[in-house]
């Protein structure tokens, strides 16, 4: 059995003038979950409806557990869950009908009063669609997107208006299908969530990848100290009083700068470190609030690769 679920080589997607994936490459495995993530118009919904066989595409190569998502399309279906960001579901359709509906298409579907169960929405078995709430539809299409024992999932925004406990209980679900052998690609805002279900995180940006691997090599477990003020610092002055290859960034918050000083050892940032930080701000006159060693996060990474700047 092939280890690869998808194979995307090359992949182009052109809408009229504009070229929305540009020669696009990457490999999610099975028994793993890839996160693909991006700003807004980065290419990512595109890729992934190739994927799902929703959409042509306009060159490169493509390949879903070993097959041509639009060619084999009947194939697939029964082996590939794919959980919609919104919609999906009839308005007036109840929450447990649909869902053991949708389990009587399948030959060895999940219990359908299981599924209820594990995602909380036992006692809304009996609400149309319509009058359940956000979170609600999202835990039904979650369940929708999984009842059949997929060998491969694709989740869009999964846990998009869930309270804490339902999040948990939506990550809690996801291990569970990786842990099954389940191919799962992930498709998230939450950098939180990626960094934490992931085993391969794929970071697009004009439609390309401009950065992939595991979050801990992507954020390289680099330790830096952070802090904030109320007036702006001298960074040079800072900098020249740090070890060589030290940086030092700084934002502007409301009426807050947040600095965030870097040492060039990812495990530089040790208790000299720290102190000769803290040194500087007491002979410069600077008060330093909210001071904290904390390591890199895969945000962290995956703004200075897309910058910043609101997307359209």
């Amino acid at each position: 059995m092939e280890t690869a679920a998808v194979e995307v080589v090359d992949l182009v997607k052109r809408y009229g003038a504009k070229t929305a994936v540009t020669g696009l490459t990457f490999t999610a495995r099975r028994g793993a979950v890839t996160a693909l993530l991006g700003p807004n118009g980065a290419g990512k919904t595109s890729t992934i409806e190739i994927c799902e066989g929703f959409r042509h595409s306009d060159g490169g190569h493509v390949r879903v557990l070993g097959l041509d998502p639009r060619a084999d399309s009947g194939a697939l279906k029964p082996r590939v869950g794919v959980m919609p960001q919104s919609g999906g579901v009839p308005t007036g359709a109840r929450a447990g009908e649909w869902l053991r509906l949708m389990a009587s298409f399948h030959a060895r579907p999940i219990d359908p009063e299981l599924l209820l169960t594990r995602l909380g929405l036992t006692s809304a078995a009996n609400t149309p669609f319509r009058r359940l709430s956000g979170g609600q539809q999202q835990r039904l299409s979650l369940a929708c997107a999984v009842i059949g024992r997929p060998e491969l999932v694709f989740l869009d925004e999964p846990t998009a208006g869930l309270d804490p406990q339902a999040r948990m209980a939506t990550w809690d679900l996801v291990t569970t299908l990786r842990e099954a052998g389940v191919a799962v690609i992930l498709s998230t805002h939450h950098m939180e969530e990626a960094e934490r279900l992931s085993d391969h995180v794929i970071i697009i940006d004009r439609g390309a990848v401009v950065a992939e691997g595991t979050p801990e090599a992507l954020t390289g477990g680099h330790r830096e100290v952070c802090f904030s003020t109320h007036a702006r610092l001298d960074t040079g002055s800072l900098r020249s009083a740090l070890p060589p290859g030290t940086t030092v960034t700084s934002t502007h918050n409301g009426d807050r700068h947040d600095h965030v000083v870097r040492p060039e050892d990812p495990e530089g940032a040790g208790p000299e470190f720290l102190a000769a930080v803290t040194a500087w701000c007491a002979s410069s006159g600077v008060l330093a609030e909210d001071l904290r060693v904390r390591r890199r996060t895969l945000e962290d990474v995956f703004l200075e690769l897309t910058g910043r700047e609101l997307r359209d």
